[in-house]
């Protein structure tokens, strides 16, 4: 009976001292519950924020011309190849001149007959009527031979570089594509797409920044030449060509490049990127801030441009307010922090 009366008191201590730790850890825990949880913050201020767009968009010659001869001939000699720079006016090919000489033979017997036509009609020995048929004769006849001229003797319209040439010396131009083609690619252009919110904010020869994936680190100046007078109903935006001098032709057609313009600059709030939160489920981005007393209020904001790791923020936070930059996995509205210096 002694031992059993023993046993009986060593468990009631045991459960005692027991209930007494369980109590304690609770009493810890909830300790750890009600901390405030720990964060650092930042002040914020507006400053001038450049609002720069870019857009996607591909070279193109300033001028195209394709050189094609006017009727179907042999090619009797080519004068240039691909990649050729040539002068305006510069000979590029020659065609065959047989249907040429036969046209200028004509048009020397054309013209002793106009001669003697005119001396009968000065005498009144050609009625008017003949003598005027004789002189428009006489005149297609000489169009007619320099129009063939123009096409036997192939010429440049333009001051420029050959991008491309179909045909091969003795070929039958068969009019299916252009003989040669002659760009000018100093300057080139480029074509982009702007937002009808920016129509007021462009001008024509603002300055912009173009980059080539061709020359990684390399800028171009550029200027914008034409802004087109219509939007777009479907897409809202309306084109603006752009120019680059490129003395240097290192820009060529087809190659892919980006445009920056400058609109100017807007007096905004600039925060930490990581101060940025977004909305689970949502487009809403929002930060925490923190308040005189302590708290922290869940504020939406809209984000403007991106700025390496800073973020515009057009609405939603002050000018020198304070704001939570890390530690907000456990925040909620209105909840004391401790911040962290």
């Amino acid at each position: 009976m002694r031992r059993f009366n023993s046993i009986l008191i060593l468990s009631s201590a045991l459960i005692m001292a027991s209930c007494g730790q369980m109590s304690s850890n609770q009493q810890t825990a909830a300790v750890v519950v009600d901390e405030a949880p720990k964060v650092t913050v930042t002040q914020v201020y507006a400053e001038n924020v450049p609002q720069l767009s870019t857009y996607p968009t591909t070279v193109e010659a300033e001028i195209i011309n394709n050189i094609t001869p006017q009727s179907a001939s042999r090619i009797n000699e080519i004068l240039v190849e691909v990649g050729d720079h040539v002068k305006k006016g510069q000979k590029l090919a020659t065609m065959d001149a047989i249907n040429l000489e036969k046209l200028r033979l004509q048009i020397k017997n054309d013209s002793i007959e106009y001669g003697r036509t005119k001396e009968l009609h000065e005498i009144g020995a050609v009625s008017q009527a003949n003598f005027e048929a004789m002189t428009l004769a006489y005149e297609v006849s000489k169009k007619t031979y320099s129009n063939l001229l123009e096409n036997t003797i192939l010429r440049s319209p333009i001051s420029g570089i050959i991008t491309a040439r179909n045909y091969d010396e003795g070929d039958m131009y068969a009019m299916a594509q252009p003989l040669f083609v002659v760009q000018n690619i100093t300057p080139v252009k480029m074509l982009i797409n702007i937002s009808e919110s920016n129509y007021s904010k462009i001008n024509k020869g603002m300055e912009v920044d173009i980059v080539a994936d061709a020359f990684p680190g390399e800028t171009f100046k550029g200027k914008v030449n034409l802004i087109y007078p219509t939007i777009d109903p479907r897409s809202h935006t309306f084109p603006v060509e752009i120019t680059v001098d490129n003395k240097d032709e290192k820009l060529r057609p087809g190659m892919f490049a980006r445009v920056t313009v400058n609109y100017g600059n807007n007096f905004r709030v600039v925060v930490p990127d990581n101060a940025v939160l977004k909305q689970v489920g949502a487009d809403e981005k929002y930060v925490y801030v923190l308040n005189e007393d302590g708290t922290v209020t869940h504020t939406p904001v809209k984000v403007g441009v991106r700025m390496g790791k800073r973020y515009e923020i057009i609405s939603g936070i002050d000018d020198g307010a304070t704001i939570v930059t890390s530690g907000q996995t456990r925040l909620r509205n209105n909840i004391k922090v401790d911040i962290v210096k």
